[in-house]
């Protein structure tokens, strides 16, 4: 047991603490104030409180808990809402009221509660460690898993079906030390990743549904990307996107130092909103951990690797789980607050030298796996990092330590967003390195031409780019006409297909067959177009045809009238077919 000595704001120094060790748990005071041991030197011990220190002084007690910050690892999960350490919110309301009060101690899980719990095994199994002892229907959506133990590997001596809590033993296993009684709870350290055979190489995409994503800056199932942009670009909007659309299994929100209206927002909506693959409620694929801006700034970097752990426990059960971190620029300066009390010294801006290394520490636990167990099993954590740069200045050292580190960059213009262009993704900066990896998914799921159309696009937006700049010195005027045609087929790219509107239920989500029959639409128009121009049309009665209309209308058509597309491309074909007839009759 020590003795503090100094109180700076979250950090306490203690002595006598010569038995503890790093990342040990401590709680301080009689109030009994969580707190991490961040640091040793001798028998002083530096510890992060993640509770309010108002009050404290020196000569309280630090007792050490003898065991790392871990996070309790059970039915319960999903559809749970707890806080950087994974206290319960919803629990802590009803038993203390609006705001935390200091030293409470909750179950993070509830003990009281029975699961039925259906064997997949049965006596005289051989097992090993991450095979399926059995499964909980935790939720009408998602099947809780319950693994064999890391580090066990034996004979089933006895395993039963029935209603148990969590903390009950549900099977007992046969290992050659003796048995061991195996429950449903498991604890996990939150700074250590958890262990599989293989990390595989991302291949497949993870499809959003949002447009400008899924075609040109695709992420890969198991992949890691950075949303980086200004205050109201739209960043929690696109994660909120993506929560609700990904095609993930399971989705991990963690609101990491954000705003608390924005947090109230996440929490009041996602229970109301409709998972489309099930037509059940999101939150009964969904765990959110909030951690805003105003509750104590050390429990920010703790929330961080609480999510983490969470989605790999449920990748161990198989399932592709995408977690959203919103935003890692409010960990970073937690990190550089509790840096500046230890007095280290300090790196760029003021951050801690290990910025670079924590931040990769966190994105390399994400990926695509092989997992342990005897059948052949994969399962992926897909890691989206919101970051949110100081004036929208991306040199800064959180954006820059970032772009080392992830393989997708969405980044984000005040600009468009002023424009109302949503999602507010810069396809002139941003950028994805999975998409040629996963050019052989599109050639198979969706179609060879994919790919052509996909460049189609990106080449057109940079050519709009260069010719904006003589627009703007000379006027439109001075163009050619194939010139203005690329323009006017930029603009069809930017207004009609890349913006999306997240609040009509047709435009919300786009299907990847239907994106690319719209990609199609637009790359026949321009091909059609430049034809008639050739021979003669003019540019201003090619606009003023009705196939145009209805391309800029095809965002709206219903998934399941995709036979409209064929309709509009026929139209397209016989109204350009007349224009060039009369162009030819007028020379």
């Amino acid at each position: 047991m020590g003795k503090t000595v100094k109180v700076s704001g979250p950090l306490i120094i203690a002595e006598g603490m010569a038995d503890s060790k790093m990342y040990d748990v401590v709680r301080v005071s009689d109030k009994g104030l969580i707190g991490e041991v961040i640091e040793l030197r001798g028998d002083k011990a530096s510890v992060q409180v993640y509770e309010e220190t108002a009050g404290l002084g020196p000569g309280e007690e630090v007792t050490s808990t003898g065991e790392p910050l871990s996070v309790e690892l059970a039915p319960g999960l999903i559809s749970g809402i707890f806080d950087g350490i994974q206290r319960p919110l919803t629990t802590l309301f009803f038993k203390y009221g609006s705001r935390i009060s200091r030293g409470v101690s909750v179950n993070n899980l509830d003990r009281d509660k029975k699961w039925k719990f259906s064997p997949r095994v049965k006596a005289g199994d051989a097992v090993e460690a991450g095979d399926i002892l059995g499964v909980v229907q935790e939720t009408e959506i998602i099947e809780h898993r319950i693994l064999v133990p890391n580090g066990i590997s034996g004979k089933i001596a006895s395993i039963e079906e029935g209603d148990f809590t969590i903390e009950d033993t549900v099977a007992v296993i046969q290992t050659d030390s003796g048995k061991k009684p195996v429950a449903m709870l498991r604890k996990w350290p939150v700074r250590k990743g958890r262990p599989y055979k293989e990390k595989l190489s991302p291949d497949k995409p993870m499809v959003t549904g949002q447009r400008v994503i899924d075609t040109l800056f695709p992420v890969a199932r198991g992949g890691v990307a950075a949303v980086p942009g200004p205050f109201g670009s739209g960043k929690t909007v696109v994660q909120h996107q993506l929560a609700k659309w990904a095609d993930a299994d399971i989705i991990v929100y963690v609101g990491c130092g954000e705003r608390g209206n924005e947090m109230t927002d996440v929490l009041n909506e996602f229970p109301e909103l409709t998972d489309p693959k099930t037509g059940e409620p999101l939150m009964k694929r969904t765990i959110l951990i909030a951690n805003t801006s105003d509750m104590p700034v050390a429990a920010r970097e703790a929330s961080i690797y609480t999510g983490i752990t969470i989605a790999e426990y449920f990748r161990d059960m198989g399932y592709n789980v995408a977690i959203m971190a919103d935003s890692t620029s409010r960990w970073a300066e937690a990190l550089r607050e509790m840096s500046g009390r230890l007095e280290e010294m300090p790196g760029d801006e003021g951050y801690p030298a290990y910025l670079s290394s924590r931040l990769a520490e966190f994105y390399e636990r994400a990926g695509i796996v092989r997992l342990l167990g005897s059948a052949e099993r994969t399962g992926s954590v897909t890691a989206i990092g919101a970051v949110s740069p100081p004036g929208g200045d991306l040199s800064e050292p959180v954006s820059q330590a970032t772009l080392r580190i992830v393989k997708v960059f969405w980044g984000l213009s005040a600009s468009l967003a002023y424009k109302r262009h949503f999602p507010a993704i810069d396809w002139l900066i941003s950028y994805s390195l999975y998409a040629d990896k996963m050019r052989d998914w599109y050639t198979d799921n969706v179609s060879a031409d994919f790919a052509k159309y996909r460049q189609f696009v990106m080449t057109v937006l940079q050519e709009e780019a260069a010719l904006d700049e003589i627009v703007r010195l000379v006027g439109m005027d001075a163009l050619s006409s194939k010139d203005r045609l690329t323009m006017e087929t930029a603009k069809i790219i930017r207004e009609d297909y890349l913006h999306q509107n997240a609040f009509d239920d047709v435009d919300t989500y786009t299907s990847m067959q239907k994106q690319f029959l719209m990609l199609k639409l637009i790359y026949e128009f321009n091909s059609r177009a430049g034809e008639a121009i050739e021979n003669f049309a003019s540019l201003n009665e090619i606009l003023a045809l009705s196939c145009k209309d209805k391309i800029g209308r095809a965002k709206y058509i219903e998934e399941k009238n995709l036979a409209e597309f064929d309709e509009i491309s026929k139209i397209m074909g016989a109204e350009m077919k007349s224009l060039v007839q009369g162009g030819e009759e007028n020379v």
